[in-house]
């Protein structure tokens, strides 16, 4: 399987007054995303794999260098656009590698039938195929959350800021529009920042890094404390 590009990658919690600055900043030198709503936005809902030994919770938590995790995302409600993902990491360094889905494939992978996946010429769909054989992965839990995204071309540098983190709880109905979530326990907002080989001067001035403490937050990990 082609390697994929490793990539830089920080997280930074941050406060409402940090948001606000941090925000104003960004529109004056950044791109949006092209994929948010007008109020500069969009919405995430995540299902996310592990096993009875909760295999990627604990490499999280563990801090375990070379680690992996599954999920299906969409966004905005949008159906047409869903996407097999699995993330990981390599030596401190990030990577992402993704496939397109169908509601149809979605809805089989999570009832258990599988042998659509074994006709797959796709290297993802037959990775997560055998994983979920010999590792038993199975879809575990719903994130959804809210992200404002930020594009700066130098460094191909990418800016995040999520907010209203919600778990699903169980439940695997990923596509319940009116499925109850609930909402994390702590009023979170997260900051990411991912870049190739270099973070430009004016984006590190901008968010401030090193005066901000890095942390090792995860959204599935928060989501999994409810269940």
């Amino acid at each position: 399987m082609h390697q994929p590009k490793l990539r830089h990658e920080l997280k930074h919690s941050i406060n409402y007054a940090d948001y606000i600055t941090l925000r104003q900043r960004l529109k004056l030198i950044a791109q949006q995303d092209p994929n948010v709503d007008e109020n500069g936005k969009y919405k995430i809902r995540s299902l996310y794999f592990d096993n009875f030994d909760n295999k990627a919770l604990m490499e999280k938590i563990n801090g375990i260098n070379n680690r992996e995790k599954f999920r299906i995302r969409y966004y905005n409600d949008d159906y047409s656009f869903i996407r097999l993902e699995k993330k990981g990491k390599i030596n401190g360094l990030c990577f992402k590698r993704s496939a397109k889905l169908t509601v149809d494939q979605c809805n089989k992978l999570i009832a258990g039938d599988l042998e659509w996946m074994k006709r797959s010429t796709e290297p993802l769909i037959i990775e997560l195929n055998s994983k979920m054989n010999y590792q038993q992965l199975k879809p575990r839990t719903l994130v959804d959350y809210v992200r404002e995204p930020y594009i700066y071309v130098p460094g191909n540098v990418r800016i995040t800021i999520d907010t209203g983190i919600k778990t699903g709880l169980a439940s695997r109905e990923l596509f319940n529009k009116e499925l109850p979530t609930l909402k994390t326990s702590r009023d979170l907002i997260i900051l990411e920042v991912k870049y190739d080989e270099f973070l430009p001067n004016i984006i590190r001035d901008i968010i401030q890094i090193d005066n901000r403490r890095g942390t090792a937050f995860s959204k599935y990990a928060e989501c999994r404390i409810f269940g």
